[in-house]
């Protein structure tokens, strides 16, 4: 037991440390899990998405005061209500497709070696962008046009796929639109509240049934350190990216996509 919560609060960890930056959470997880043989069962493959919640109310306390001016604003502003709808609109597609393709998703798409080769792919793609002479047009995140907020959220829909990054896709997105690094990255924040918490939600309908009262140390232990990580990444995280850019999180893609590939050739 002492060992699973070891296993559940570095996992917390993981998760928290890389929700928010364009390395692919899930990816990381499901490769820990895997060779920490901590999904062979229906909970240790719904634990990744339960201890998503600590990263929720991470970027939640950050924001508070942000999104609480904005709900408040909105009978009488605007802006307000053009932003609120935008992150709806942005959700969208990831909602309904996640939805329909839950089962292919978690059956097919959760597997290791996919994760690895996306992984990789996906950090040549960020040294790309990063080297791409981008204009940034849009330096504002709660003042996209309703079709960008749209097409962000199509684009969004590619990190269905474990290993691509659910923020790597966002930001990435947004950048091509004329986003500026500061403003796609918190953006990605923005959009991740409803998405996560509808992959929460609909993950923990689905699979209630496989928890019990004996889990509830690990998912504790598991879910304070994600808080507890991502707190950190999130107040950081905007000041970084708009200094140094997406190279060192390429780098650490490719890193770790090559030495999943290795541990899956020797090990199985």
């Amino acid at each position: 037991m002492s060992f699973d919560l070891f296993k559940a609060a570095l996992l917390g960890i993981v998760e928290g440390l890389t929700e928010f930056i364009p390395v692919s959470s899930t990816g990381h997880l499901l490769l820990l899990q895997h060779f920490f043989g901590f999904d062979d069962d229906d909970f240790g493959k719904t634990f990744a998405v339960l201890i998503q919640l600590g990263a929720i109310l991470a970027i939640l306390s950050v924001y508070f005061n942000k999104l609480w001016s904005i709900a408040k604003a909105l009978p009488y502003d605007p802006m307000a209500r053009h932003f609120v709808v935008g992150v709806l609109v942005a959700f969208l597609p990831a909602a309904i497709i996640g939805a329909a393709l839950h089962g292919f998703i978690k059956d097919v798409l959760f597997n290791p070696w996919i994760v690895c080769a996306t992984l990789i792919v996906g950090g040549f793609v960020l040294l790309a962008i990063d080297r791409m002479p981008l204009e940034a047009t849009k330096t504002d995140a709660t003042r996209f046009p309703l079709s960008m907020y749209f097409k962000i959220g199509l684009i969004q829909c590619v990190a269905m796929v474990p290993g691509v990054s659910r923020s790597g896709a966002t930001i990435v997105g947004a950048m091509l639109m004329g986003a500026s690094k500061r403003a796609a990255a918190e953006f990605s924040f923005f959009l991740a509240m409803p998405t996560m918490a509808g992959a929460f939600a609909y993950d923990l309908l689905k699979n209630y049934k496989f928890l019990s009262a004996n889990d509830a140390a690990i998912i504790v232990a598991g879910f304070l350190s994600a808080f507890v990580a991502a707190l950190l990444v999130v107040k950081l995280l905007l000041d970084y990216v708009s200094r140094h850019g997406f190279t060192p999180f390429a780098y650490w893609r490719i890193l770790v996509g090559a030495a999943g590939l290795a541990g899956l050739i020797v090990y199985g």
